[in-house]
């Protein structure tokens, strides 16, 4: 599976992931991101320690953000293979098993179609938290 679409990479961070990222890793250094279908945590990305997470068949690499794999689910992937996800931060309590809980800012996620085309140093907009990816726009 290419970690590009259209030239552009599948998974984005902003600034503020980055530095989040970067936080975790100080206690825990060899984590994952897979980004939530639903349910209790809503859309949000969940950060998991790499050997406490079972990357199953049907989870589908999306790239690397601050040298952090990302995954999703292979039917979220179909939904949104076309589209770029755009990881930020957002005040708030993350997913009761994600790692960044506790530290009352949490990772979220939004997308946009296939490329990239924000200025260089230019942070993405930032999706709420909790919510819903919306559907592509095409």
């Amino acid at each position: 599976m290419e970690t590009t679409v259209n030239g552009e990479p599948r998974v984005l961070a902003t600034d503020a992931a980055l530095d989040l990222i970067g936080e975790i890793r100080r206690d825990h250094p060899d984590i994952l991101f897979h980004q939530s279908g639903g349910c209790c945590d809503g859309s949000s990305p969940m950060c998991y320690p790499a050997n406490e997470f079972m990357i199953g068949d049907s989870d589908v690499r999306l790239g690397e953000i601050g040298g952090v794999p990302v995954y999703i689910s292979a039917s979220q992937f179909e939904a949104w293979k076309h589209t770029q996800l755009i990881i930020d931060v957002v005040p708030g309590r993350g997913g009761m098993f994600s790692l960044d809980n506790g530290r009352e800012k949490m990772p979220t996620s939004s997308s946009q179609s296939g490329t990239s085309s924000m200025p260089e140093n230019q942070s993405p907009p930032s999706a709420t938290a909790h919510s819903c990816l919306p559907p592509p726009a095409y």
